[in-house]
């Protein structure tokens, strides 16, 4: 990737893969830093769809569960257990919510938030204190959200390490029980495969951690910026919270790029592509694409309040490996969306809607103000 390029992906990502589009009308382009994005939404659906692309095991897990079966039956699982909680993340939101301080420090805030409502879920009352001090400390110490600067990743790599340790020690002593999971840990052990190692079970605990706290924290971190920016404060917002957090998923999806390997030499949008190349789908293009919404670039929650030409919408994916959570997790974050309207109003200062591309795209820093 050149320098300028470089520069001006970092100063705008959302701005900068837009101009590849421009300049690549055919529905694939180019990416300079690898790999083939797909533009066009029909061809993006035959890629997420099709079963040319989407046969095997997903990459989402790496190579800690080697079967499609596993890798369905352990989200299913996961899925099934945050569903059955969701209550109980309800009521704790009031208390978090009412802890906070007037002004706060966003995306990191929210995404603490997401886990102290989760803790109890996430890992049990009975867990071994200083397993689940390691995990809070997850939250904010840069496991979540992959860190820009250097020192910070290698901090953060440190605290993975112990984090691992301390969950190992635990599936250890998890294996053999009976009865409902009453984690999210107990949700892993149970639907690993037998023989896996603790380790690799400590390993995907912290893939679905990472997966469930970073995306809702977020997208509600997403969903308070852009309504705070396109709504005068002082008063209450015009829309439900369902509504802002569906456009902000729409308008600021915080999945970057969703890929496919190729498996065989094949063409694709009269493009050809050789074994190991990679094609990419980018959410945000679908979703800003003129020809399928209707003022694409403008934040209007009420586009969902009704009938209306609506385009291609997959903030968490489409097609065989799509989220299986994603319902769970739009419903988390706009529980949490909800608690932090109730009988407040919210202000921003210092907002930017340039992401920063890191495991996503993720809000750039700044301050929420709640009265």
């Amino acid at each position: 990737m050149r320098t300028l390029d470089r520069y001006r992906f970092r100063r705008d990502p959302l701005a900068f893969v837009e101009d590849l589009r421009r300049r690549a009308p055919g529905g694939v382009l180019r990416l300079p830093w690898g790999g083939w994005c797909v533009s066009d939404p029909d061809l993006a659906q035959v890629l997420l769809r099709g079963p040319e692309f989407n046969g095997g095991a997903s990459d989402f897990f790496g190579s800690l569960l080697p079967t499609r079966e596993a890798q369905v039956a352990l989200g299913h699982a996961v899925r099934d257990v945050l569903r059955s909680r969701l209550a109980e993340y309800r009521d704790r939101l009031a208390a978090e919510v009412a802890a906070l301080p007037a002004a706060g420090r966003w995306p990191a805030t929210g995404v603490r938030l997401v886990h102290r409502c989760l803790a109890d879920v996430l890992l049990h009352p009975g867990t071994a204190p200083a397993t689940r001090r390691s995990l809070e400390r997850a939250a904010s110490g840069g496991l979540v959200v992959r860190p820009r600067r250097l020192w910070s990743r290698v901090r953060a790599e440190a605290l993975r390490g112990r984090l691992i340790a301390a969950l190992t020690d635990e599936v250890g002593r998890r294996r053999g029980r009976v009865g409902e999971p009453r984690d999210v840990l107990d949700a892993v052990v149970g639907a690993c495969p037998a023989g896996l190692p603790d380790r690799t079970a400590a390993r995907l605990y912290l893939v679905l951690y990472r997966s469930i706290v970073a995306p809702v924290g977020c997208s509600l971190a997403w969903s308070v910026l852009l309504a705070c920016l396109h709504h005068a404060s002082g008063s209450p917002w015009p829309w439900p919270v369902d509504a802002v957090v569906r456009e902000a998923l729409r308008h600021r999806p915080m999945a970057w790029m969703v890929g496919r390997g190729v498996v065989r030499p094949t063409e694709f949008g009269g493009v050809a592509l050789r074994p190991g190349e990679v094609l990419s789908v980018c959410p945000y293009l679908l979703h800003h694409d003129e020809r399928h919404w209707a003022e694409p670039g403008a934040f209007r929650p009420e586009r969902w309040a009704g009938p209306g030409r609506r385009g291609p919408y997959l903030p968490f994916g489409v097609g065989p490996f799509a989220c299986v959570g994603a319902s769970v997790a739009q419903a988390l974050t706009t529980e949490a969306l909800a608690a932090l309207t109730d009988d407040a109003r919210l202000a921003v200062t210092g907002g930017d809607t340039r992401p920063v591309i890191t495991d996503g795209a993720v809000p750039r820093p700044f301050t929420l103000h709640r009265s």
